[in-house]
């Protein structure tokens, strides 16, 4: 019901929700800056929404976790890794390795030519050439790890249901997503097409490449077994069902693409 008031009806505003805490980056240092002012010139504007979306991902699943900046983490750090962690993608720092590592050279020698110490470059080293690894991300230390769980949830979702529907809204107001895992999946196939070098058959670029050409034109598993020079063969009589490799010799079908 409109409120009224003697001069007649009124329109009264909800004032809008205070934005919620995980929502907002917190005070930076002057490397922090820098690699966001970096990140948001070098990075088509998706590819930079997500790389800021990670970090307040990250840093949120983390104090789920019961993980405490400073204590259990460096949160500069994981800062830093999250927002370079796709700078291989660019043009600024691409070069004729995986887009992980040359992501990760790059983001390294940034932090040296910033005054920062060794052990700092080491470790946002690892955040991003280890981003897509699943199963040794994990295993790393805390900052890897942390920017990985962050990473993982902006790309495919995983662990959301950690997190409070507030805090997913609020932060994917604040940096869209603009279709994201489409957009990043179109990076990483143009720079393969452009340089096979940057995907090999087993890596992650390598299977990203895999579902956008013919099958056998990136080998797989099978494909690598069969053309090693040992002369490995496969049992003549499999122990069971599913043991033997497929007479393609391709494994599994690549997955397809919405409406392709």
């Amino acid at each position: 019901m409109t409120p009224k008031t003697a001069d007649g009806p009124s329109t009264v505003e909800t004032p809008p929700a205070a934005p919620h805490p995980a929502a907002a980056l917190p005070p930076l240092s002057a490397l922090g800056r820098s690699a966001l002012q970096f990140a948001r010139e070098a990075e088509p504007a998706f590819l930079y929404a997500h790389s800021v979306r990670s970090y307040l991902f990250a840093r949120a699943l983390a104090e789920a976790g019961g993980l405490t900046p400073g204590a259990d983490y460096d949160d500069e750090l994981v800062l830093l890794g999250c927002v370079l962690h796709d700078v291989g993608l660019t043009a600024a720092a691409s070069g004729h390795q995986r887009f992980e590592v040359d992501g990760a050279d790059f983001a390294a020698r940034f932090l040296r030519e910033r005054g920062a110490d060794e052990e700092a470059a080491r470790v946002v080293w690892q955040v991003v050439a280890l981003h897509t690894s699943e199963g040794i991300a994990s295993r790393m230390g805390p900052e890897v790890a942390v920017a990985h769980d962050g990473i993982a949830l902006d790309v495919l979702g995983r662990g959301r249901e950690r997190l409070p529907a507030t805090v997913l809204e609020q932060v994917v107001a604040a940096y869209p997503r603009d279709g994201l895992a489409w957009a990043l999946t179109d990076l990483i196939v143009d720079q393969a097409l452009a340089d096979p070098a940057k995907a090999g058959p087993l890596s992650f670029p390598g299977q990203v490449l895999r579902g956008h050409l013919p099958p056998g034109a990136v080998p797989g598993w099978h494909d690598l077994v069969r053309a090693s020079p040992w002369g490995d063969r496969p049992p003549a009589a499999p122990s069971a069902p599913g043991d033997a490799p497929p007479a393609d010799g391709r494994g599994t079908a690549a997955p397809s693409r919405p409406g392709a």
